[in-house]
C-alpha cells in the first residue's frame, strides 16, 4: 500500500522481488542500481551470510516523477528465497504495491519455483490482498543457461493466471528493466485510479 507524505510531497511505493533462493532477485537489483543515475538512487542495503547472498532485503528508492503534484518514489526490495526464511518473506511482502516473481528457468529448479509461487499466494492471502488487483509480473531468469526449460513449459507450470511475463538474464541486464517497467507502469496506473476516485 502506497504511503503518502503530504509534508514532503511524496508517495512511497513498494516493489518486491519474490522467488526461490538464488533465482536472481539480488542480481536484478544490483543491475538496476548500477544503471540508475546517482541523483535518482539512495544507498542500497544488502544483508548477507557466508551461505546465502541475501538474508533480509535489498532496498533503494528510485524517483520516477510526480502524480497529482506528489513525487513518486519506488522502493525496491528482495525477499530471502530459502524455505526457512518464511516469516521474513511475509514481513517484507507486507504493504507491497507490486511484485516481480523471479523464476529460475533451470529444469531442476522447477519444483522450487512452484513452491515459491504457492508461498507468495499464501502470504498475500494472509494479508487479505486480492491477487487479481495487485500487479504481479513473472520474470523467467537465467535464460542463457543450457539447462533452462522452454518458456512455454514454464508458462504452463507457473503462469496459470496469464500474468505478464518476461525472459531475462539478470546478471547481464537482459530483460531486467523491461520487467521493472511492466510492474511500475501497473503500480502507477493503480495510483492514478486511486487519486481519480478521491
Amino acid at each position: 500500500m502506497a504511503l503518502i507524505n503530504f509534508a514532503q510531497r511524496q508517495i512511497m511505493t513498494k516493489i518486491v522481488y519474490y522467488g526461490p533462493g538464488m533465482s536472481g532477485k539480488t542480481s536484478n537489483l544490483e543491475y538496476i542500481y548500477s544503471k540508475v543515475p546517482e541523483a535518482q538512487r539512495k544507498k542500497m542495503v544488502s544483508v548477507a551470510t557466508e551461505l546465502e547472498r541475501t538474508i533480509f532485503f535489498d532496498f533503494f528508492p528510485m524517483d520516477v516523477g510526480t502524480i497529482a503534484g506528489l513525487k513518486v518514489i519506488f522502493q525496491l526490495y528482495t525477499v530471502p528465497g530459502q524455505v526457512y526464511y518464511s516469516s521474513t518473506r511475509r514481513l517484507v511482502l507486507d504493504g507491497a504495491d507490486g511484485i516481480i516473481f523471479v523464476a529460475d528457468s533451470q529444469a531442476f529448479r522447477l519444483q522450487a519455483n512452484i513452491e515459491s509461487f504457492r508461498d507468495l499466494y499464501e502470504n498475500l492471502a494472509s494479508y487479505k490482498v486480492d491477487i487479481r488487483k495487485i500487479p504481479i509480473i513473472i520474470q523467467y531468469n537465467k535464460r542463457d543457461l543450457d539447462t533452462a526449460l522452454p518458456v512455454s513449459e514454464l508458462e504452463e507450470k507457473l503462469n496459470y493466471r496469464y500474468l505478464p511475463s518476461f525472459e531475462a538474464t539478470a546478471h547481464t541486464g537482459e530483460g531486467v528493466f523491461e520487467t521493472l517497467k511492466a510492474v511500475t507502469t501497473r503500480v502507477l496506473d493503480n495510483l492514478r485510479k486511486e487519486f481519480d476516485r478521491k
